[in-house]
Formats: structure tokens, sequence, C-alpha cells
């Protein structure tokens, strides 16, 4: 009897799937050590870059144990380093922070997912290191004066209660009574996140149309620049309608390099990933906010993030450049 039984599909899958996110961060993270010309930030990337190179490394030890063939994911042949910067000091660690942040809601994922205590543990132990590097960049941006706190509140005095079923208003059946009550901080919290992870993307994929080699996808680079500035302005109204300021990051604006660091195929990939976790990320706004008005607004975002995500997905199948995860046994074909 083996010492352990065999991978089953949904910890085949999510591993397959930290293969790719995984590789492509290496990529990432090679370029940004090499261009970072701030010594404590230099060491935050470099230091992840070995965490997450001995990951990958576990992850194709277990392919291999279990005579499943190791992903493509993404390779040198996918990141420049000769090339000049791209990115101004400081969006390094907010792009690192964001990657983070990512991977913590995937591998607290994936743990409910895994059943093998070594698959388990392996995504436990991936957890515990996104978390680490989560805090020390936001602390590195915090001390630089690059990342901006939430908005600030009066402390509550006394418990309230909800009294009545306007509380959930935004849309008055009175057509003349425009009033919405003022936001409350949860719904704050989360307004604020998705104008500061809508600047970083802003910015990430303002860079990548920049030195983009294909047309079309400089193009598709481009509209997600517009659709992110839109989602800002318009959280930043609603903030504004509650006398709310929201201040945005200050660092890491794009240079005018337009020599590519990274691959379309990488570039395109980075994208849909951050689309995926936009997705979710309003999926929580929705599911959190109490007042009618900001669900529908979040609904509507998801929905216009679907459809640019669904676009990136027929550019990379029309490219070659969509690895198709592994797929379970199509009995009809093995029976006929």
């Amino acid at each position: 009897m083996p010492d352990k039984p065999a991978i089953s599909s949904s910890e085949l899958g999510t591993l397959w799937l930290t293969y790719q996110e995984k590789t492509m961060a290496l990529r990432l993270l090679e370029y940004f050590k090499l261009k970072a010309d701030d010594d404590q930030a230099k060491d935050i990337i470099t230091n992840l870059y070995e965490e997450v190179e001995h990951f990958i490394e576990k992850i194709n030890a277990t392919f291999q144990q279990e005579g499943a063939v190791i992903p493509v994911g993404f390779t040198s042949e996918d990141v420049n380093i000769g090339v000049p910067k791209l990115y101004d000091s400081g969006f390094d660690i907010m792009f690192v922070r964001l990657l983070n942040e990512i991977s913590m809601g995937l591998h607290s994922l994936n743990i409910t997912m895994s059943f093998r205590e070594d698959i388990t543990i392996m995504f436990k132990e991936m957890t515990a290191v996104t978390q680490k590097y989560y805090l020390l960049c936001t602390q590195y941006l915090l001390e630089k004066g690059l990342l901006p706190r939430s908005p600030y509140v009066s402390m509550p005095k006394s418990v309230e209660f909800v009294k009545d079923k306007d509380y959930l208003g935004g849309f008055p059946m009175n057509p003349f009574n425009n009033k919405k009550r003022t936001l409350n901080t949860v719904e704050v919290s989360h307004l604020h996140h998705s104008i500061e992870s809508n600047v970083t993307g802003m910015q990430m994929i303002t860079g990548f149309a920049q030195c983009a080699s294909n047309e079309e996808i400089r193009k598709y680079f481009l509209e997600g620049a517009e659709l992110s500035k839109s989602i800002i302005k318009e959280i930043r109204e609603v903030l504004l309608e509650s006398n709310v300021l929201s201040p945005e990051p200050s660092g890491g604006h794009v240079t005018r390099s337009t020599s590519a660091p990274f691959s379309d195929k990488l570039m395109m990939y980075c994208t849909s990933l951050f689309c995926s976790f936009a997705m979710g990320s309003n999926s929580l706004g929705t599911a959190f906010s109490l007042r009618n008005d900001l669900a529908a607004k979040n609904a509507a975002f998801m929905k216009d993030i679907f459809e640019y995500a669904h676009k990136a997905a027929k550019i990379m199948i029309k490219n070659g450049w969509m690895e198709e995860p592994p797929q379970m046994e199509e009995r009809k074909q093995i029976i006929e």
C-alpha cells in the first residue's frame, strides 16, 4: 500500500494553477530585483524571489512523483532583463504587494480544496509567505509615503441598530427624493481598496500598452487602462457624495521606455489574473455593501471586467498562449 494516496483532481488543478501564477511571478521578480534602486526594496524582492523559487521546485517534485507532465508556465524566454526601467521607483513594491494579496486569497482557497496532508501543508506555507511579504511591502510603502491609508472617521460612542428598510436604499421610489444615507465604514473600506488596486492596475497596464509588440494587444491594454480609469472615477464620485476623500498612491509611474521587459504572453496572463482578482473583490464589495446603489455599481463593474477578461482569453487562444489545464477523462471517446 502506498505511503500516501495519489493526488486528487482538485489538488492537481490547484497545483497546476499555482505553478502558472508562481512561474509568472518569478519572471516579474527577476526583472524588478535587477531594476530596484532602493536597497530595502531590492532585499524584499530578492528574498521573495528565493521563496517563490523554492515552492516551484516543490510543485515540480510533486508532479514528477505523481507521473504528471510539468506545465510550461513562464520561462526565461518571457522576460528581458536587459531593457530600461518601465516603471519609476515604488511601483515594484506596489505591484509585489498586490501580487501577494492575490496569492493570499488563492492559497487560502486552495487549502479548502486539498485533502492530502503534504499538499495542504504546502499551501499553508505559501499562505504564510505571502502574508509575510504583503506586510513587509505595506510597511515599506507607508514609510516611503507611497501608500495612503483609508479615510479616518470619528470613533462611535454608542451602539446603533438599523431602524427601517430605508437603510438599504440608494434607488428611492420617489424620483424627486435623491437622498441616500452616508456610507458606513465597511462600505468605505471596500471602495477605498477598489481605488487602490485599480490605480496600481492602471499603471501596470499602461506600461504594458507602451511596450507590447502586437498592435491588437496594445489596443487591448489601452482599453483596460480606460476601464480602470472609469471605475476609479465612479467610486470617487460615490465617496464625494458622502464628503469622503480617498487619496490615491503617489508613486510608481510609468517611464518613457517602450522596450518590453516581458513577453506579450506574460503580460496578457498577468492582466487576466488581475481581472479575476478584481471580479472577486467586487463580489465581496457587493456582499458587504448594504446600500442598493453600491451593489448595482459593483455588479456593473463585474460585468465590464468579465467582458474585458473574456477578450483576453480570445487573444491568448488566438496566439497559442493559453495553456490547457489537466482534463478529466473523456469517457465517450475512450469507450468509442
